[in-house]
Order: structure tokens, then sequence, then C-alpha cells
């Protein structure tokens, strides 16, 4: 009887290993990219929203344009509009650096590093210099449209 007690018995389970976390990783510049890299991507998303509130505001007529002038123009809107934009020139260029890595290339930590680095200053760089022509030529653009 004891050999058949035995045989029924469940054996004992090994206990399962956790998962990684923050407090077992010390912190590099490839982990605080692809989190912001995921980051970005739901800015983007929430952006099209603005994209479609925008489309549906030209197709409604001047009353909704300029109630969506009015926020585009405020500075809530131009903080939006910037973290945008700056959120759309980083996840292009994270993407041009991912595409790389699907090649094999740029797995050395130096070279990790280093174009982290230039991702991050890449992207300010072109937010930096796509606002500054909006800027400069939107009002020529203005002039020729209303003229």
């Amino acid at each position: 009887m004891s050999d058949t007690a035995a045989a029924t018995a469940e054996p004992k389970m090994k206990p399962r290993p956790t998962s990684p976390h923050l407090s077992i990783y010390r912190w590099q510049i490839s982990m605080s990219l692809s989190i912001l890299h995921r980051a970005t991507g739901m800015a983007l998303a929430f952006g099209l929203l603005f994209l479609i509130w925008w489309l549906y505001a030209v197709l409604f007529g001047p009353a909704a344009y300029g109630c969506f002038l009015s926020f585009t123009h405020s500075i809530v809107g131009r903080i939006f509009l910037v973290g945008w934009t700056w959120s759309l020139s980083y996840h292009l260029l994270n993407g041009i650096r991912h595409l790389f890595w699907d090649m094999g290339r740029g797995y050395e930590i130096s070279t990790m590093t280093q174009t982290g680095i230039m991702v991050v200053l890449g992207s300010f760089i072109i937010t930096a210099l796509l606002w500054l022509l909006a800027l400069t030529t939107a009002p020529q653009i203005m002039g020729a449209v209303h003229g």
C-alpha cells in the first residue's frame, strides 16, 4: 500500500525562476532608448488623433478649422506639436538604427552607445531644423496664399 501511495503522490515542483527586472540590471543607454522608442511610438499613435482632428476641421469648415488653429497657436498646442515632431524624428532615427541591427551590424557595446547618442542628438537637431523651417517659411506661404 505504501508503494501505491508513493506512486500517486505528486512530485515536488521546483520553484519557477523569476523574470529579470530593473533591480537586477544596471542602467544602460540601450535600455533607456528602447523604452523611449516604445514611448514615442505611443506618442505617434496619439498624434494620429491630432491629424484626424485636423482633417475633420478642414472638412467641417471655417469655424471648425478656426478652433483647430486656435489650439495649435496656443502654448499647449505648440508644446504638443514640438513634442510630436521630436517623437517622429526620434522614432524614425531609432528605427533606422534597428534596421542595422536586423542586418547584424552595430551590436558592439561602444557602437550601440555611439549610435544611441547620435539618435538622441539627431532627433533634437532634426526637430529644431524642421521648426526653424516652418516658422520662417510659414509667413511667406501664408502671404502667397492670401496674397
